[in-house]
């Protein structure tokens, strides 16, 4: 499997412990429309600091759910060591429902859980030199885990990163190494430093681990190279590693990922870069993901809709989940690029059979709102048309639009003459090679040919071997041919 080259990613800036997952308010679009998914039963399926993550973005994007959403972040926050975390969801909460009890800040709480911090930290720290001076390689391992454990769960991420690489060098066995991979990949995933999730995957895949550990964790090597992929607008790549997850992936990602949100995640990605065949042969037919699709039902009709060119009813489904897509910590980045890229995919199939469109049969499949809106059609100024237009002066679309017939008009290619031309390429071709294959029996045949020493002297030696068995076989031979 290929990997993005390093440069497609941006790694996190050094010395920052913001999360991936925590957007501002003013960097999220918000969303009036309510999602058809259950908070309370979507967030029940993860685990960990993603958790907050995912409540904090909906609490910030959706006006259905920001009160729900933020005062559940608040609860989690208080579970947790992450104060900033709390004092950040207070804020939100406090710009939607300032009357909120929640919506004041628990300054009691937040002086204890700080003090309770930092004695853990001391208390680790003491241990951890302990463990250094008894020059004991597993205890020392187990301190920084400990110490990288600490910072993880107090929203410290880049201390926690450099707390979990010095496990490296007192890791004595490679489930030791798969184990400390695991936690850089985590952690890489909550800052969005997509580039040392990708080096940690790497690292996994060529570790000595053992065929059967390997094989355990291939699924979520998986999942988190599929989510770099993905980040890094690679959609072909991430399709191919999500639909390579293994159904074993079941709960043991959920700090990361579920496997619904590997069946939303591999469709998409599969929709926005296969084409029709493939999508038949490497997403409906694989046994294996098939076991994903059957946890997200409308990525599954999607595809087949998509398959079968009923394209009306694939962008009525991914218009009525959009919310949703919208809402999630690691789609609603790529939701708007994703979307784009099956549409004119759809567009390009649509125009396949046909020569000649009627716009306002084309409109009334991928433009509905157009042909009930005031804008016609057929209209420079329609939405539809302006879209077609910029196909076309892409180059994405090889047509031309005539407005005053209302037609969309496919430019055919001469078959006869691209045959023509593929002929001529192939007699020059094959002209050149006759070319070349003459001049070097020329050269040959007037012994000017010029030889490296190691095949003049290998040419020497193979004339002087063969001399001495004419030789001796002349002599061996004159005795016999005197009896």
């Amino acid at each position: 499997m290929e990997y993005p080259p390093q440069e497609a990613f941006s790694s996190a800036p050094q010395g920052t412990t913001a999360s991936f997952g925590e957007a501002t308010p003013a960097s999220v679009t918000k969303l009036d429309d309510p999602p058809k998914f259950d908070l309370e039963s979507y967030i029940a399926n993860y685990k960990g600091r993603t958790r907050f993550n995912r409540l904090y973005l909906i609490g910030i994007t959706s006006t259905y759910l920001s009160v729900d959403a933020l005062k559940a972040a608040i609860s989690e926050a208080k579970s947790g060591k992450d104060v900033a975390r709390y004092e950040k969801a207070v804020r939100a909460l406090s710009e939607v429902a300032p009357g909120d009890h929640d919506a004041t800040l628990d300054s009691a709480w937040v002086q204890q859980v700080q003090k309770g911090v930092k004695a853990e930290g001391d208390q680790l720290e003491r241990e951890l030199r302990g463990y250094k001076n008894n020059l004991i390689k597993e205890s020392i391992r187990m301190g920084n885990e400990d110490m990288g454990n600490h910072y993880y769960e107090t929203g410290d991420l880049v201390a926690a990163s450099k707390a979990y690489s010095r496990m490296r060098d007192y890791c004595t066995t490679p489930n030791h190494i798969a184990s400390m991979l695991f936690k850089l990949i985590n952690v890489g995933v909550e800052r969005g430093d997509w580039l040392s999730v990708t080096s940690n995957v790497q690292r996994l895949r060529n570790s000595q681990s053992k065929p059967e550990d390997l094989a355990r964790n291939q699924a979520k090597i998986s999942a988190a190279l599929g989510l770099a992929q993905m980040h890094g607008g690679f959609f072909r790549d991430a399709a191919t590693s999500f639909l390579s997850v293994k159904p074993t992936l079941g709960d043991t990602f959920n700090d990361i990922v579920t496997p619904n949100d590997i069946a939303v995640y591999g469709g998409l990605c599969a929709m926005a870069s296969m084409d029709r065949t493939e999508l038949q042969t490497k997403v409906l037919d694989n046994v294996e993901f098939r076991n994903f699709l059957e946890l997200e039902p409308h990525i599954r009709h999607a595809i087949k809709f998509f398959i079968n060119s009923k394209f009306r009813p694939l962008l009525d489904i991914l218009d009525n989940y959009r919310t949703d897509y919208l809402l999630d910590i690691h789609l609603h980045r790529h939701v708007a690029d994703l979307y784009e890229k099956i549409r004119i995919k759809a567009i390009q199939q649509y125009l396949v059979p046909f020569s000649v469109v009627i716009l306002d049969t084309m409109a009334a499949i991928f433009s509905p709102e157009v042909v009930g809106g005031e804008a016609h059609p057929a209209s420079l100024k329609s939405p539809f048309v302006k879209e077609l237009v910029r196909l076309i002066q892409e180059k994405v679309l090889d047509a031309r639009l005539d407005l005053e017939k209302g037609l969309l008009i496919v430019n055919e290619k001469d078959t006869r003459i691209e045959a023509q031309e593929k002929i001529l390429k192939d007699v020059r071709k094959f002209n050149e090679e006759m070319h070349l294959q003459i001049l070097r029996a020329s050269v040959l045949q007037a012994g000017m040919e010029l030889r490296a020493p190691n095949q003049e002297s290998t040419a020497r030696f193979g004339h002087v071997s063969a001399a001495r068995r004419g030789l001796g076989g002349s002599q061996r031979g004159g005795p016999s041919g005197s009896k």
